[in-house]
């Protein structure tokens, strides 16, 4: 589904270069749910901003479904993510004046093919909170909003950024159990970058990250359920 080759990222500050990302291949499959796991700095917050298209390479080759992205011009990629891929990051980005449907309404609006509001808020288990503000929200819920507006678009690629990241152990399972329901019932590929290796455990593939590189790639035999992952 996404395939990377010899993708590399330097950023450059006067006359100092730093190698962000250092030739990367990697492929990740459709449906697959793939965690990129490293220590700050590793390069993994570079690698999923470049396969998003949040930010462009400096080398190599970024394809999707066979339709290679890093030609595309910048109103061009910008097309492509409004109809295939769904962001879901750290902080929770809702809008505050607006209740909990209308925040998932933004998502569906953008999308060609939406999936329907009503049946997400039970998804999610916050139909009785349509028409609340997200003020009168806990954070759990608040990231489970910004889930189901990620999804009401009907991406076929999921990338969280840290999506548990201010949340606490109970919470944070919660959020990443409603993520492994859409990937088993939806089909979603789910891309998540953490710090956390507990997570890696109900994934398909693990993407060790460290200096830039791809270090190393274990695909799991078997997947914990969220629950049942080893926390922190």
């Amino acid at each position: 589904m996404i395939t990377l080759t010899g993708v590399t990222k330097t950023y450059r500050s006067g006359d100092i270069e730093t190698a962000a990302l250092k030739s990367i291949d990697l492929e990740i499959a459709e449906g697959e749910f793939a965690v990129i796991l490293g220590p700050s700095g590793s390069g993994k917050s570079t690698l999923l901003n470049v396969i998003s298209g949040l930010d462009t390479v400096t080398s190599g080759k970024i394809s999707f479904r066979g339709k290679e992205l890093t030609g595309l011009s910048e109103s061009g990629m910008t097309r492509f993510r409004r109809q295939y891929l769904g962001f879901i990051f750290q902080q929770y980005n809702l809008l505050q004046n607006l209740t909990v449907y209308e925040n998932i309404q933004i998502g569906s609006d953008i999308g060609t093919d939406p999936l329907d509001i009503d049946e997400l808020l039970l998804k999610i288990g916050l139909e009785k909170t349509r028409n609340k503000y997200p003020s009168q929200l806990s954070g759990g819920e608040q990231q489970r909003v910004s889930v189901a507006r990620s999804l009401a678009k009907n991406p076929a690629v999921i990338f969280c950024d840290e999506p548990t990241g201010s949340l606490d152990e109970a919470n944070s399972k919660n959020v990443l159990k409603l993520l492994q329901e859409l990937n088993r019932e939806y089909r979603k590929t789910i891309v998540i970058i953490t710090h956390n290796t507990g997570i890696s455990e109900m994934s398909d593939k693990v993407i060790k990250m460290n200096s830039g590189k791809i270090v190393d790639i274990t695909i799991n035999p078997t997947k914990k359920d969220a629950k049942d992952i080893h926390w922190g």
